[in-house]
């Protein structure tokens, strides 16, 4: 049987290991019917996406901080592939002292690479992605409640994830009249390999579940599931948006 996704080519970036929520999204998709392009940004995590993807997995290498690497990245996914119907952002880094000393003590550099990787990179692709995207395509992107609120030891993400947001909202605007949507998935807290860099990560993780109306922390599998939703024409009718993934942690 079809799913909602039959048909459609989406590129998935930011896949880091079996454990991330990129993955998770990854295998919506595709139980969804959909064909997914991987990127890596380097050998080194292109040999770790190679121990547990399929052996015909297209993987195209794009490291975001390079703008001719990016646009190269693209190019070759148009060529190879076609037009695109979705795009999914799951990138976001912040160095380790970032996310253990206090906010205040954060350098001009840890602000400037965190705010470049984690925010502007969704810019630079949906501007690199824009020329192979149909009408009718979707972007999605990844972020946290700390955008929101001074989530202990969230930092310096919590302030790149807050501009990540406002991102979204100006690129609904400007690509909208190209028919592509553009909205954030707010995931809750799961553990990856991004949250155990999180000074106390632990009890980041327990307090959250216990804040899920159900006491059952979400899964990857949950949030994907809803990427799958956005990717799809289910979701025609929404953009500029932020969608909780998170069962209710954000309404305490």
């Amino acid at each position: 049987m079809d799913g909602i996704l039959t048909g459609k080519t989406i590129v998935v970036m930011g896949v880091a290991n079996q454990r991330s929520i990129a993955w998770g999204c990854t295998q919506a998709l595709i139980q969804q019917g959909a064909q997914v392009i991987l990127t890596y940004q380097n050998e080194r995590l292109k040999k770790s996406l190679w121990r547990f993807v399929d052996a015909d997995q297209p993987l195209i290498e794009c490291d975001v901080t390079d703008d001719q690497q990016v646009q190269r990245a693209f190019q070759t996914i148009g060529e190879q592939y076609g037009p695109l119907d979705g795009l999914i952002h799951a990138i976001a880094y912040a160095d380790k002292t970032a996310l253990t000393n206090a906010f205040v003590e954060t350098t001009r550099t840890s602000y400037a690479q965190a705010q470049d990787i984690s925010a502007y990179s969704l810019v630079a692709v949906a501007r690199a992605a824009k020329p192979f995207l149909r009408p009718g395509a979707s972007i999605a992107t990844l972020t946290y409640f700390g955008s929101e609120r001074a989530v202990p030891n969230y930092n310096v993400m919590g302030v790149a994830k807050a501009a990540l947001e406002a991102s979204v909202r100006y690129l609904a605007r400007d690509l909208g009249p190209a028919g592509v949507r553009v909205n954030a998935l707010s995931a809750g807290a799961v553990k990856t390999l991004a949250v155990t860099g999180i000074q106390a990560h632990r009890q980041l993780l327990k307090r959250s579940e216990a804040m899920t109306v159900d006491g059952v922390a979400v899964t990857t599998a949950e949030i994907g599931n809803v990427a799958a939703f956005l990717m799809s024409d289910l979701a025609r009718g929404v953009t500029g948006d932020v969608l909780y993934v998170d069962k209710g942690v954000h309404l305490s």
